[in-house]
């Protein structure tokens, strides 16, 4: 089977979520059929694996309306956007896009990085949910990375076409920590600072953890910055990294008491399975993505009580509490692997093929 995965959002710099996932995917599909790239920039390949590609348009241009006339001179027999938003103009090919979450219906603020007309229409369209099935409607079948996002689709009634779960994965490569040795008394947050992520419940968890120190690990605008630092307890201690490498963001699991998401709102929820696949314990917000994904192993709090943040961490400190939820997150981790999401590919790719030739 001759797959074209779209890698245009791949990022130039260092993964975000949506880079990461299609990277790893394309790296693990690759080894089950033929996998070809459509990239945008050179510079993205040194964050994609090492298979053929085509170079094309920028999925943010006007050119992405006709951006089907370059891919049906490809003639592949399935074409995979890990995005919603590919053109579909004339094209002559099943095709397979991806709808991550719904959180920006109820969260309408549009990532910082994106040009700001983009952003004008990002909110635009999130006014509605008609413009989301419009977009949706245009595939064969439509990918999603959970359950909990698969049955939202569900809900809204987004689309017509078939739905298969996809999903995401922690890196093959994750380092595990010695259980044996002792935790250090710190605390990692690993995700941007979007109001929805609800950092601000974090910090005021901490005014009870004076011992322990929070890393913020992410990039964070100067403003951003200066909003969260006028919220952290007086005797609480908070480092802003403002960004780590992999290396980096390693070690910090390797030795951190746990890694904490009291997010309102996500699609998977990618820091969670990493932190268990290195068995580093997770406290996260009792909602219904972070209760499948955990699957029973993560400690889960009301989003909106710091308190509850507070006692869960002090949890950890008794007598082999810590050292079962290392042991449960490493299992549950190990149910997510780029391998079962690449055969799930594999199928949607199958079934989208199906879909086009009956209509």
């Amino acid at each position: 089977m001759k797959i074209l995965i779209d890698a245009r959002f791949t990022r130039t710099d260092h993964h975000d979520g949506i880079s990461r996932y299609g990277a790893s995917l394309i790296g693990a599909v690759a080894k089950l059929a033929e996998v070809t790239m459509l990239i945008s920039d050179p510079r993205q390949l040194a964050l994609l694996p090492e298979v053929p590609y085509v170079l094309a348009n920028s999925p943010l241009s006007p050119a992405e309306l006709l951006v089907a006339r370059t891919v049906n001179r490809l003639r592949p027999d399935v074409v995979v956007s890990p995005l919603q938003t590919m053109g579909t103009w004339g094209r002559k090919y099943p095709l397979i896009l991806t709808l991550h979450d719904l959180i920006y219906y109820t969260n309408p603020a549009p990532p910082p990085f994106l040009p700001l007309p983009v952003r004008a229409l990002w909110r635009l369209y999130h006014l509605a949910y008609w413009p989301q099935r419009l977009l949706l409607n245009r595939a064969d079948v439509v990918a999603t990375i959970s359950e909990t996002t698969a049955s939202l689709i569900r809900e809204y009634a987004l689309t017509r076409r078939p739905v298969h779960i996809v999903g995401n994965a922690p890196q093959e490569a994750a380092v595990v920590r010695d259980p044996a040795v002792e935790p250090e008394k710190s605390l990692l947050y690993m995700g941007s600072f979007m109001p929805y992520k609800n950092v601000e419940t974090i910090l005021a968890g901490m005014a009870g953890l004076g011992e322990y120190t929070l890393h913020l690990l992410s990039r964070i605008t100067s403003e951003r910055r200066a909003e969260l630092e006028a919220l952290v307890p007086a005797g609480a201690t908070v480092v802003f990294h403002n960004g780590v490498s992999d290396e980096e963001y390693d070690r910090l699991l390797a030795t951190a008491t746990a890694l904490i998401t009291l997010s309102k709102a996500e699609g998977y929820g990618l820091p969670v399975i990493e932190a268990m696949a290195a068995g580093t314990p997770v406290i996260a917000s009792d909602i219904p993505i972070f209760r499948e994904v955990g699957g029973g192993a993560a400690l889960l709090v009301d989003p909106d009580d710091p308190a509850a943040l507070t006692d869960a961490v002090r949890s950890l400190g008794s007598a082999g509490r810590w050292a079962r939820a290392s042991a449960d997150g490493l299992a549950q981790a190990a149910t997510y692997t780029w391998d079962r999401s690449a055969r799930q590919l594999i199928g949607a790719a199958e079934a989208a093929i199906k879909e086009h030739r009956s209509r």
